[in-house]
């Protein structure tokens, strides 16, 4: 497959890592850009989907807007939260979204992230490119599980879009 074949396949999350500070992942979804956007910046959908299956997500707060802040706490099945948190720095409906990404078990590390959705008629296309300071987080980040815990949130948000 080539590389602009794989970037327009729905269902496949792609990883890289085209510099020692970032990953980009890639998905097509099969929906709108519009509806799209709409599961990333609805406080009532993130729910669905963001995160594995196996933890329960709330969101804590989430004022989508420039300079806004968002919230999320994931909890597993024996009441143990996780805390993730970051703020808005552009928000372009639907074409764009720029904020940061804190793991609260790690303070001070924070990614800044690029979410573009690129308007494939009744597909669109979500690439992600997130920013670290260093090699060894974005290495860090790699190694905790990150590629399987971002596709199988893909996967659940393809579930939430297939509802309409």
């Amino acid at each position: 497959m080539t590389d602009d074949q794989q970037a327009t396949t729905t269902g496949a999350t792609v990883l890289t890592t085209p510099s020692g500070r970032e990953i980009v992942s890639e998905r097509v979804f099969d929906a709108p850009r519009e509806r799209v956007f709409t599961a990333f910046t609805d406080p009532e959908l993130i729910p669905e989907w963001w995160g594995p299956r196996r933890l329960t997500t709330t969101v804590d707060k989430m004022d989508v807007r420039r300079g806004g802040a968002w919230r999320f706490v994931s909890r597993d099945s024996n009441g143990e939260e996780q805390g993730f948190r970051g703020t808005y720095r552009e928000v372009t409906p639907p074409e764009r979204v720029v904020q940061t990404f804190e793991w609260e078990g790690m303070p001070g590390h924070v990614i800044v992230e690029t979410v573009t959705f690129e308007d494939l008629g009744a597909r669109t296309k979500v690439t992600n490119i997130s920013l670290f300071h260093t090699t060894e987080e974005r290495d860090g980040m790699l190694a905790s599980g990150m590629e399987s815990g971002l596709t199988e949130s893909h996967d659940r948000l393809d579930e939430v879009l297939a509802k309409g």
